[in-house]
């Protein structure tokens, strides 16, 4: 399974639950890799509903492994995308084009839910409203507080930032408004003195 319980942290740090099914007129689902196994445990549930969904899924790494049981479930629109990127402008017009009581279902990477709930609530979908589950991979969207540029898939700690190659630490502060994790220079009063890179939650 893809699945990973985090550990307690910080008020700050996101919660993920378990998507259920919800009475509504239109469904929602934003995925990447492996959350496609979030929307398949739905459909067990309810059929019907993923049936009268739109799906937006973008595989990552995982490729075709989930596309075609994503297409036999006949969802009313599926779209998949080859990066959240490329996927945006089409999200951002579904939730445009929504109607009240649309259910908004998000699952995958922190990365994919954090940017997707970014934009649902643009759109003036409460972020309580939205249900989420994480599957996958831990990596994070990472934020550098100093340059303000943002490292994605971030797997280590410390890591590099992308964009001023300042060694950060990986903190667990959260900031809804970026959709990414804040890092911090870890070296700032010793330079050069920068622990051994770890993999996160190891």
């Amino acid at each position: 399974m893809s699945k990973f319980k985090f550990p307690e942290s910080i008020k700050s740090r996101p919660v993920y639950g378990t998507l259920e099914p919800r009475a509504g007129k239109a469904h929602l689902f934003v995925a990447d890799a492996e959350g496609a196994e979030a929307i398949l445990d739905v459909a067990k549930a309810d059929k019907d509903l993923v049936a009268n969904a739109h799906i937006i899924y973008i595989p990552k790494n995982t490729g075709d492994t989930y596309v075609k049981k994503l297409e036999a479930l006949k969802p009313q629109q599926m779209y998949v995308g080859p990066s959240y990127a490329a996927s945006v402008t089409r999200l951002q017009r579904t939730l445009a084009d929504a109607h009240m009581g649309l259910q908004v279902y998000l699952t995958g990477t922190e990365g994919l839910m954090g940017q997707a709930m970014l934009e649902a609530t643009n759109a003036g979908i409460p972020y309580t409203a939205i249900q989420t589950e994480h599957r996958g991979s831990v990596a994070r969207r990472m934020q550098c507080v100093h340059c303000k540029g943002i490292t994605e898939d971030v797997i280590m700690d410390p890591f590099v930032c992308s964009h001023c190659g300042l060694n950060l630490f990986v903190r667990d502060h959260y900031s809804r408004r970026l959709a990414a994790y804040q890092g911090v220079c870890i070296d700032a009063e010793d330079p050069g003195n920068v622990p051994e890179a770890v993999e996160l939650y190891k």
